[in-house]
């Protein structure tokens, strides 16, 4: 599998300050981000796969929604994991 227990440690310890912090923002935005690099990765193989593509444009709608939030909340924040992931906004 794309993402085991592993992978998801390493994300939230890099993003979220430690790896037992699951529910930061950052790491959550980090991790969405990874799972729509793998699922886009995925379409353009499988174009026609309109379960995964539903799937990606219900992540991205989330990812935003959590960048929102991080926007309104604390604007510095919001600018480094942008900058750090490489997302454009």
């Amino acid at each position: 599998m794309y993402l085991d227990a592993e992978k998801k440690k390493e994300i939230f310890a890099k993003h979220g300050g430690s790896d037992a912090n699951t529910g930061s923002a950052e790491g959550q935005i980090a991790l969405f981000t990874y799972r729509i690099s793998h699922l886009t990765e995925h379409l353009k193989k499988n174009r026609k796969d309109y379960g995964t593509q539903r799937a990606l444009q219900l992540m991205v709608g989330k990812r935003r929604s959590l960048l929102d939030y991080l926007k309104n909340k604390d604007i510095a924040r919001y600018r480094a994991i942008v900058k750090e992931l490489g997302l454009r906004r």
